[in-house]
């Protein structure tokens, strides 16, 4: 380069290259492409290696199968700490090609993620013979998301360090049982286990004395054969969930130190159930979430004394006989119980309520409790009614948090809703006493600024004789010049010595 004055100028001075090589390490990382950080050779004689000693790889969608085993061949390190891949569609081909490289090399975690991209049906996906998961031995986490590929467990090794799976559409195969490759033998440390959108768990027996939460959701078995059985046998579990696993038929847990429960959609899926076959064994259990079918004949939860925290399965406002069986869920639960500390209860409106029926006179009794989180779906309708028969069962209630589950437009309001509707025209709450001399604590989340909303808030000022803090957050689709009329106005409804906490107004 040369100046006006003739002179040649020097060439500008590399002062990135003369960082310290774990700071180019770094900013390689930075990149997330491992793709990327091996062009950088080309920047100068200094970078030429750096990217085949990175310990951690990231690989995009679009890179072949070849160019991630070479990546991992050509890596200097004697181990990985982390190895995503990203894939658009997954195959048995695609993953064998690099998986049996990767899995003496990390002591990670190990990521595929089905990137966004064109779905294939569980029939197409499932085609073929499976991919077999190779052991990694010191893997600490493995997360696959498979878009229902065909997957077989290794039938033999032991996953000495890992601590966290999770697996997500996937079709399992082999002759060898997801709860046999997980149990205490093969997976001594494990802690976490999740399984989401997963088909061809016909029997899942799980056997561990290490796992602490087992999360099961939208699982289904083989055929009409369901997940059927479930055995799991715990020293120290303290967490399970299932949630959505079509068509079990039996559920057995024990577990001396579980705390935590969570059935969801397992026994009760769309408009049908199968009688849940329930034997829980768990003195320790501190959470139960039983969103699901319950009968008190057949689900048995044996000495749970400990027990602070329950959810129940929604209870419907209005509706039909045929509707009423969950609702006999629901209540024959909280019959269950004399007292929890926390209680979360869901309420449930149809979007049409003509010529339906007001089953809240159904509840007769609710649990002594001292939490309450009432959680709402209106669809548009009042339901301030609903709440107050809620609250006269609770007056010991300490803490109350409301939470407003759906949101619709304005006009959809007004046709769910018309001035008329029934839901308006109930046992006049607006003006009955409820004496709430123990609430000191309110919680309201996902305000619309409706005026339903506006007329239980101002009643519950009257009910609420000793409430001391309310905080109030508004759904995110409300504006902000809306939200904050709204919350004047509800602040013109509260007395002095209330503290009311709101969003920040800017």
């Amino acid at each position: 380069m040369e100046h006006s004055d003739g002179e040649i100028a020097a060439p500008p001075e590399d002062r990135l290259s003369a960082l310290p090589v774990d700071i180019l390490i770094d900013i390689l990382l930075k990149l997330r492409d491992a793709a990327a950080a091996a062009q950088t050779s080309g920047l100068s004689r200094h970078w030429r290696r750096l990217w085949a000693q990175l310990p951690e790889l990231f690989f995009h969608p679009a890179t072949r199968p070849n160019g991630i085993r070479a990546a991992i061949e050509s890596n200097e390190l004697p181990a990985l700490r982390r190895l995503e891949v990203k894939v658009i569609h997954p195959t048995r081909e695609s993953l064998a090609a690099w998986l049996h490289i990767a899995a003496p090399r990390l002591s990670g975690d190990l990521r595929i993620i089905k990137a966004a991209g064109q779905s294939e049906t569980e029939d197409e996906a499932a085609q073929g013979a499976p991919l077999e998961l190779p052991c990694f031995e010191n893997a600490t986490a493995i997360r696959l998301d498979l878009g229902n590929l065909a997957l077989a467990m290794p039938p033999a090794g032991v996953f000495a360090g890992l601590t966290d799976l999770f697996l997500s559409g996937v079709d399992l195969r082999g002759p060898c049982m997801l709860g046999d490759a997980v149990s205490s033998p093969r997976c001594p440390a494990l802690r976490k286990l999740a399984v989401h959108g997963a088909s061809g768990l016909a029997n899942f027996a799980i056997r561990s004395d290490s796992l602490l939460e087992i999360e099961l959701k939208h699982l289904k078995g083989d055929g009409a054969l369901g997940l059927g059985n479930i055995t799991i046998r715990s020293e120290s579990l303290l967490q399970i969930g299932l949630i959505k696993v079509h068509d079990m038929q039996q559920l057995t847990v024990l577990a001396p130190a579980l705390q935590v429960l969570n059935v969801t959609y397992c026994f009760a899926h769309g408009s049908t159930y199968s009688e849940p076959v329930a034997n829980i064994c768990a003195p320790q259990l501190m959470c139960l979430y039983w969103t699901d079918a319950y009968e008190p004949s057949s689900t048995q939860f044996g000495n749970i004394r400990n027990l602070k925290w329950l959810d129940t399965y929604p209870f419907l406002v209005y509706g039909s006989d045929s509707r009423k069986l969950s609702n006999d869920w629901c209540l024959g639960l909280m019959r269950r119980f004399e007292s929890i500390l926390y209680l979360t209860f869901i309420l449930v409106y149809p979007l049409d309520i003509t010529n339906k029926q007001y089953l809240m006179e159904d509840i007769t009794r609710f649990p002594d409790i001292e939490g309450l989180a009432l959680e709402i779906k209106p669809k548009g309708h009042s339901f301030g009614a609903s709440v107050f028969h809620v609250l006269r069962m609770c007056t010991g209630v300490r803490r109350l948090r409301f939470t407003l589950m759906d949101v619709i437009s304005h006009t959809e309001a007004q046709s769910a809703c018309p001035s008329d509707c029934v839901c308006d025209q109930l046992p006049n709450w607006k003006t009955q006493e409820l004496a709430l001399h123990c609430l000191q604590e309110v919680t309201i989340h996902k305000l619309n600024g409706t005026e339903h909303e506006a007329a239980l808030i101002k009643r519950l000022f009257d009910w609420a004789t000793v409430l001391g803090n309310m905080t109030i957050a508004f759904h995110d689709s409300v504006p902000k010049r809306k939200a904050k009329e709204f919350f004047q106005m509800l602040q013109s409804f509260s007395r002095p010595e209330i503290c009311m906490k709101g969003p920040h107004f800017a």
